[in-house]
């Protein structure tokens, strides 16, 4: 731990020293701040913090009384310095989760323990396998005005066993997800650590109003599929100041699963992810590869990756149908990645053969600006679809070393392009704006 903090703190300064004389933007105002009216403590409910003790019964009978006598203004539930087992538990509206300092609340790691639940309907099954799927640790649906914090607690998934299950081939169902908002506005997860998830870390599906900020996302490199923050068909989204270190995509945007996205078609947009840092074998920030519903106006900068597999992934298939237009990416730096830019319609898989191979996505207007990298052994891949090629690509000020001489471009059925690009870019990607070209006025 003292050596990712080091490295987290070098890049962290890097990127503050790299952003200096620019004003810091912040996500003031996507979600109202509101004073809590009341405040109880999880203690009152018969919690005990001593890592043994199930404490289930007292989550539970303390939301429930929030439920059923809050107001507008809220109640906040209070979590005192300890290590609270549970299982997982629903929150409520007009609420806050306060983590105080020196808190783990910890999840059982039975996995019998766990209930199952309907699958999402943009995703038509679960998403690992068919049928139900697990509940997510923390969760709520139809939610509005909650918010979890604290003075960086920490909410620990155990995913050990859900891990150990999908790599033996046992596991039956999906796994669950370590915080999970469904058809719910006003959330604010912030000032904690989110530790070990079974699967995705934080899942806002078809929500509003979200924001993600100062929180610290940790799971272990060889742990499956732990993606840091996939917002899912959700819109007016903030995710900034973190420090993610994961198994999987450090933030992944998504928008739903062939057929089933595109029927249920709810798009993700109007989404911002800024000054993050962080490790993956991965993506450091990807959009897909789920993305039926379409995916629309995403800004992504300040963002600082190391020892990762790709910096910048967006992807896609045949049969995912929707649109990904309006990404503005800039302001990366990145060091030790294979590869540092990848623009994909050949990712990711299908959730059964009832897919529709002439649903294909539509990709245009991706503008990615400001890159730095060094020690990157591919410098790109930009890879579109023959009956349905990339357009409207711009690439400027865009500078990728290797470790063993210039990292390569490979590109196809793409048009696009560039300005201050080193190594020299594919033919495909110098093209004239009347040809597809975006770069003008782009420097």
């Amino acid at each position: 731990m003292r050596i990712t903090i080091s490295v987290f703190l070098l890049f962290f300064l890097l990127s503050v020293v790299l952003s200096l004389g620019d004003p810091i933007v912040t996500c003031s105002g996507i979600v109202p701040r509101k004073h809590r009216s009341k405040m109880l403590s999880i203690s009152d409910f018969g919690a005990v913090g001593d890592g043994k003790t199930l404490n289930t019964n007292a989550f539970n009978s303390a939301i429930d009384w929030i439920r059923k006598t809050n107001t507008s203004d809220g109640t906040l539930l209070y979590v005192p310095r300890g290590v609270y087992l549970t299982e997982s538990f629903k929150l409520t509206s007009h609420m806050t989760l306060y983590l105080a300092n020196g808190v783990v609340i910890k999840a059982v790691q039975d996995t019998k323990k766990w209930p199952l639940i309907d699958p999402l309907p943009s995703y038509g099954r679960g998403r690992e396998r068919p049928g139900q799927r697990y509940i997510s640790f923390i969760h709520g649906d139809g939610l509005t005005d909650v918010v979890i914090t604290g003075k960086n607690g920490t909410i620990d998934g155990q995913g050990e066993p859900w891990w150990n299950m999908w790599r033996h081939g046992t596991l039956k169902f999906t796994r669950p997800n370590l915080i999970e908002f469904k058809n719910s506005s006003n959330i604010v997860v912030s000032h904690v650590v989110l530790q070990n998830s079974p699967f995705w870390t934080v899942h806002p599906v078809y929500c509003s109003n979200v924001v993600v900020h100062h929180v610290t996302i940790l799971a272990p490199t060889d742990s499956p599929n732990t993606d840091g923050i996939d917002p899912d068909s959700c819109s007016n989204v903030c995710i900034e100041d973190a420090y993610i270190s994961t198994g999987d995509d450090l933030v992944a945007v998504k928008s739903g699963w062939d057929e089933y996205g595109i029927a249920y078609n709810r798009p993700s947009r109007d989404i911002t992810i800024r000054r993050i840092t962080g490790s993956s074998p991965f993506a450091g920030i990807a959009i897909g590869s789920e993305t039926s519903g379409g995916v629309q106006n995403i800004t992504v900068e300040n963002i600082t990756l190391y020892n990762s597999g790709i910096g910048i992934h967006i992807k896609t298939n045949i049969g995912r149908g929707g649109s990904i237009q309006g990404i503005k990416i800039s302001g990366v730096h990145m060091e030790k990645v294979r590869t540092g830019i990848k623009i994909s319609g050949d990712t990711g898989d299908h959730p059964d053969d009832k897919f529709n191979p002439s649903a294909l996505p539509v990709v245009r207007g991706i503008t990615i600006k400001n890159i730095w990298g060094i020690k990157v052994e591919r410098a790109g891949t930009v890879q579109g679809l023959k009956d349905s090629p990339f357009t409207n690509l711009c690439f400027s000020n865009v500078t990728l070393t290797g470790t063993k001489g210039s990292p390569i471009w490979k590109c196809s059925d793409v048009v696009g392009s560039t300005v201050k690009v080193n190594p020299t870019p594919c033919p495909e990607l110098t093209a004239t704006a009347q040809q597809g070209g975006t770069c003008e006025n782009q420097t």
